[in-house]
């Protein structure tokens, strides 16, 4: 069946997200999430409190999320996220979860860079096909301020990132709240996206054609061997060879 929709995936797709650039920091020789600095110091404008006790009351919340959200792909919002450290903290100050979230959300924006070939490639294909984008990220506002400013915004017909959602790729219902707002079915379209487990499986499983991107992919050759899951339909280096694959 003909492609009537192409859908993206946003973080090391249409855009590059340099995380691995964050400095590391650690704790009692384990390794902290690169923003828990910056956190801290953020926190301590309001609230007095050691690094080590910060540390772990944010892995603390951090681990309880995995047991509720994470493990079954449930998405917690950041400030939601942050809302639960500050109770956890004590802290009384209604502003700090958003100052958290403003500090967190910065630094990671610092880390993203656009191929400038991206946004003509994607005004190219919207000419031609429904372009959608389905993203797993704990706040859209961020997402969506990253694609206006890279000019990616206006060639998008319909955008799904999981935190207004609450689920997470790979579950099925994602998917299917993209592909609504495109007015396509599953079959009609195709999904591209750097992650084997949440782009591939998820789309693969909805019956939608899958792209696998592997331009921040680091070993492509051991990710697929460590992978079970459904063979994407095609792999591809750059975004540049999608007009190829659609026969634009």
């Amino acid at each position: 069946m003909q492609i009537h929709a192409v859908v993206f995936d946003l973080f090391d797709t249409l855009v590059d997200l340099h995380y691995e650039n964050l400095p590391r920091t650690e704790a009692d020789g384990k390794p902290l999430p690169p923003t828990v600095p910056a956190l801290h110091e953020a926190t301590r404008t309001r609230l007095a409190i050691s690094f080590d006790a910060f540390a772990e009351a944010l892995a603390e919340i951090d681990l309880g999320f995995r047991d509720s959200h994470y493990s079954v792909d449930r998405e917690v919002p950041t400030e939601q996220r942050f809302t639960a450290l500050a109770r956890r903290l004590g802290a009384s100050d209604p502003d700090l979860p958003g100052l958290l979230t403003s500090v967190h959300m910065g630094l990671l924006r610092e880390q993203v860079s656009v191929p400038v070939h991206h946004a003509p490639l994607l005004a190219e294909l919207a000419s031609l096909r429904a372009i959608g984008l389905c993203s797993n990220f704990s706040h859209s506002q961020t997402a969506m301020s990253i694609l206006e400013e890279a000019g990616l915004a206006r060639h998008l017909a319909a955008v799904v990132i999981s935190d207004a959602v609450g689920l997470r790729k790979p579950r099925p219902e994602i998917f299917e709240a993209v592909l609504a707002r495109l007015g396509v079915a599953p079959e009609q379209a195709l999904h591209v996206g750097d992650s084997l487990r949440a782009d591939v499986v998820g789309a693969a499983g909805l019956g939608m054609k899958t792209a696998w991107l592997t331009r921040r992919v680091k070993d492509p050759r051991a990710a697929l061997e460590a992978y079970d899951g459904p063979a994407p339909d095609y792999t591809i280096r750059d975004l540049a060879e999608l007009p190829a694959l659609l026969d634009v």
